[in-house]
């Protein structure tokens, strides 16, 4: 993406600006949090999560290099994983920096206490009323003083650095106190690394200004690593010396008297040591880090539903700019709005809780963003860096994201899982309908579920093995049906040099002494199946409307047809049994319309379907008098080779062409109807007859595909289930068939040649309407 921006941030200047956007006020408010979790394994804990953050820092300054836009995670995931996964990354990372804005307002107040003792008492309605401060500041002005942003960062620095090198050569400090700091193996270990994630939360705001820096490639990535190391180093050390320095006893200032209480816990620490002069050094660094993170943390919230609201993810009043003062003033509100709230409602321990849960969440969708954009083979993705250890580093933060988050306790997991529903609520209730882009992840795997498709279509078609087929006659077969049945079945065979067994299955009494098994016998072939007398469609004395090679009928058979009577008290099961024993590859049946108005019946077709060792052909006569336009319709996913194979065989035998005919959303996706047209150019050049694509754009598929299928001659589509699910979800295909007046042939593959429920789903979500 080209920019006007001058590229002159260095090494040194990025990395500052990464230690800056994440040192913070987590280090002041956090330790008292996790060491009532986990004692003094709470300095472990600030090095698991800094470790843990490590892989979504890296992927999010790869894709920083691919996309230096402003808008950070919402972005990365948005484009990667599309607007739904968006949607959940850019209302998760707006409620985390939310939450720790308002982490900094509530833990700010007991260190102004230190001073005005007072104050104490007043958490809530101080911390309310900097919340509404900061919220007028920022729609007033966005203005944000970058140099003095540096002089709070440099200030808090000096003041840590001072606090950790003077503290450990105290006489106050007791070494025995810090006993089972690095103990990975301590109780309550997992649910302070929780805690204290959102220490890290700034990791990724660097990424905003990647279209600023210097050879980003090298220098972004560096920044982003260097500066998580010494952050993760700086919390260590700090918490470390703050343990051996302060009194551990609750209610003493370090740990809170009573869960929830607010404390000052570095203060504390402090004041072992230095007195109150080193109290007084701690809290103006602490103020000034509570400020700092308060006030950013609203302005960089208040730009997600800022920047969702240009992707028509939420209401594009959240996009409008305040005339008089130029800032997002609707979303800044909002955002003020919550943070009044959360400080309200919960204590200081809950907001820190769902604080780190969020963040974590966000981080995980980081790391599965890069996965889709590597995996969605997107020409336009090439990043300046690349993530080392692809995916197993991305897997391992995916993991150890997953672990952290249901191990921090059952109110902040179940917090996550809320935002998570709500965020997807919202997105299929408002969202959706607004939009129409699709994530790079969606768009390569419908990519290379395609090619895939392709390459299971070529190899059925190179594969020349025999096609034995089966047509399966009932008393309730119709005369029409068995000659186009017998006619397909053939068409196949011949291709195949296969065989043709038509076989009439006789329904008997039951009897009690001479056995329940069927009896099968060879018959002379009625006159109907006769070879010499052709197909009532197929007039043999002209031979422009003969089969393709000029073959009529009776010259083209490979093999004759067997005709057999097979007298059973179970014809369903004799079908099925009948066919498994003599080895067949595909059983052909007229379609029972009557049986898909007896719900929750399961009858002949619906039998044969879900228990035959091999693939099946449904067929309804509707008056087939040869065939110029065969329509082929892809029902849910990508076409089954079986359906392509059988649809070119036919056509081959009557000289018909093939229609490619498959429904795409109305006003779909960029870039979907032209990956299906690919896939369906691929396909044509497998098919041994000519064909041609016809993609309908349409939100009803089944009138839209009926519109195109009603001028073809022959349809060919897929046979659905006839069990539960086709009850409750129905069935498309047979809808389309009932909704046209041609013939149709339903096709259902072999159980191995079919997708899974979770496949077929899939294959809907990627190339159905």
């Amino acid at each position: 993406m080209p920019s006007d921006l001058k590229r002159d941030l260095g090494l040194l200047s990025t990395t500052a600006l990464a230690i800056g956007a994440m040192v913070g006020s987590g280090i002041f408010i956090l330790p008292a949090i996790a060491y009532v979790a986990a004692g003094p394994a709470a300095v472990v804990a600030f090095l698991i999560a800094g470790l843990l953050v490590l892989p979504a820092a890296i992927s999010a300054a790869e894709m920083a290099t691919a996309m230096p836009e402003d808008g950070g995670a919402y972005i990365y995931v948005e484009r990667g994983m599309g607007p739904m996964l968006g949607t959940v990354a850019g209302i998760g990372t707006w409620l985390m920096l939310s939450l720790k804005s308002a982490l900094a307002l509530v833990g700010g107040v007991p260190y102004l206490a230190q001073l005005a003792p007072v104050l104490a008492d007043w958490v809530v309605v101080l911390a309310v009323s900097l919340a509404l401060f900061f919220t007028l500041v920022n729609i007033v002005s966005a203005k944000g003083s970058g140099s003095m942003q540096f002089v709070i960062v440099g200030v808090m620095l000096a003041v840590m650095v001072f606090f950790v090198v003077s503290g450990f050569s105290s006489q106050a400090f007791e070494a025995g106190q810090t006993a089972g700091s690095f103990d990975l193996t301590a109780e309550g270990i997992l649910a302070a690394v929780g805690v204290v994630f959102v220490s890290y939360a700034g990791v990724t705001k660097v990424t905003a200004v990647a279209e600023e820096v210097k050879d980003p490639g090298r220098n972004l990535p560096l920044a982003m690593v260097g500066s998580l190391v010494f952050t993760t180093a700086l919390y260590v050390a700090v918490v470390w010396v703050a343990i051996g320095l302060a009194d551990l006893e609750p209610g003493a200032g370090f740990v809170p008297a009573a869960p929830g209480e607010e404390t000052a816990p570095i203060a504390a620490a402090a004041d072992a040591a230095f007195g109150q002069i080193g109290v007084i050094a701690i809290v103006i660094a602490a103020l000034l880090a509570l400020a700092s993170t308060a006030n950013a943390g609203l302005l960089a919230a208040s730009r997600f539903p800022f920047a969702m609201a240009r992707d028509g993810l939420v209401p594009d009043r959240l996009e409008d700019v305040s005339a008089r003062y130029n800032t997002p003033a609707n979303a800044i509100a909002l955002t003020g709005a919550v943070m009044v709230v959360l400080v309200t409602v919960f204590p200081i321990e809950r907001i820190a809780q769902f604080g780190s849960a969020f963040q974590i969440l966000v981080f995980i969708l980081l790391n599965v963003a890069l996965i889709g954009f590597r995996e969605g083979a997107i020409e336009e993705y090439s990043p300046a860096f690349v993530s080392p250890l692809y995916p197993w580093l991305q897997f391992v933060g995916i993991g150890g994201g997953i672990i952290v988050l249901t191990q921090m306790g059952l109110v902040p997991f179940l917090g996550s899982l809320v935002i998570v529903a709500g965020s997807l609520l919202w997105y299929y209730l408002y969202a959706r309908p607004r939009t129409d882009r699709e994530g790079a992840a969606r768009s390569g795997v419908r990519q290379s579920v395609g090619e895939s498709a392709v390459e299971r279509t070529a190899e059925l078609f190179a594969d020349r093995r025999r096609y034995d087929v089966l047509v399966a006659l009932t008393k309730e077969t119709s005369e029409r049906a068995r000659t186009d049945m017998v006619r397909m079945a053939t068409d196949l065979s011949r291709l195949r040099t296969g065989s043709v067994t038509v076989a009439r299955f006789l329904d008997v009494p039951h009897r009690a002494f001479t056995g329940t098994g069927p009896s099968v016998t060879r018959k002379a072939a009625p006159e109907w199946l006769s070879p010499a007398a052709p197909p009532a469609w197929l007039d043999d004395g002209d031979p422009s409307i003969r089969p393709s090679g000029g073959k009529t009928v009776s010259d083209a058979a490979v093999d004759p047809i067997n005709y057999l009577e097979v007298e059973t008290e179970d014809v369903p099961g004799a079908i099925v049994e009948f066919a498994a024993f003599e080895g067949y590859e595909l059983v052909v049946l007229e379609r029972r319309r009557e049986e898909l108005h007896q719900p929750l019946s399961r009858g002949l077709t619906d039998h044969v379907l879900k228990n035959a060792p091999c693939g099946v052909l449904l067929v309804e006569d509707r008056g087939f008098e040869g065939a110029d336009e065969i329509a082929v319709v892809a029902n849910r996913g990508a076409y089954d080779p079986l359906k392509l194979l059988v649809a070119d065989a036919i056509a081959e035998e009557t000289g018909a062409d093939l229609v490619l005919l498959q429904a795409i959303p109305a006003d779909p996706p960029e870039g979907r109807r032209a990956v299906v047209a690919d896939y369906h150019a691929d396909l044509m050049r497998i098919l041994t007859v000519p064909a041609r694509s016809r993609i309908v754009e349409t939100d009803d598929r089944v009138a839209g595909l009926a519109r195109f299928a009603e001028s073809a001659d022959l349809l060919v589509t897929g046979a659905e289930s006839r069990g539960v699910w086709g009850d409750l979800f129905g069935r498309p295909g047979d809808r389309l068939v009932d909704s046209v007046d041609v013939t149709a042939v339903m096709v259902q593959p072999a159980d191995e040649q079919r997708p899974g429920i979770v496949q077929r789903l899939v294959l809907e979500r990627l190339f159905g309407t």
